[in-house]
């Protein structure tokens, strides 16, 4: 993949990519929201595409992302936290596995992010709250704590 950015004006930016371009109009939205936009962006494709190939349909899908950054330079993101809103004709387990599914397998923006950013979400599939606050199985810079196994002395 490559992109160039182009100096226009100003605070104005043109970024040409292999297969179109668009202007960044800084400050009217920064690179930092075209970044997170980006990343939202990216995974609600997935949970639209996810369930498509599986025979079934998602509608009414909003993804709101809500980051915490560093307060002084680097203004990094400490923590993300993604709300999946949408319907289908699947059942509950279904749809949480699409959301999971992009989350830590095929979002390829979150996977650049997750090892420095703590990654929770929340999903309502048809109007019902089915997962809240939930942390990324993997990630987020710190193991994940399976507790013990029986018969496994560690």
């Amino acid at each position: 993949m490559k992109i160039t950015v182009t100096h226009q004006e100003g605070m104005r930016f043109e970024a040409k990519t292999e297969k179109s371009s668009f202007v960044i109009d800084c400050p009217q939205i920064s690179p930092i929201e075209y970044f997170l936009s980006g990343i939202i962006a990216c995974s609600a494709t997935d949970v639209v595409m996810l369930p498509k190939q599986q025979g079934f349909e998602v509608t009414n899908l909003e993804v709101d992302g809500e980051v915490v950054r560093n307060e002084s330079a680097p203004k990094k993101f400490n923590s993300l936290h993604l709300e999946y809103r949408f319907n289908s004709d699947a059942d509950d387990i279904l749809a949480a596995r699409w959301v999971m599914a992009s989350l830590e397998t095929y979002c390829s923006t979150i996977n650049t992010i997750r090892d420095s950013t703590a990654i929770t979400y929340t999903i309502v599939h048809n109007g019902k709250l089915i997962r809240e606050n939930e942390t990324m199985i993997s990630g987020g810079g710190s193991a994940v704590d399976f507790g013990s196994l029986e018969g496994c002395n560690a």
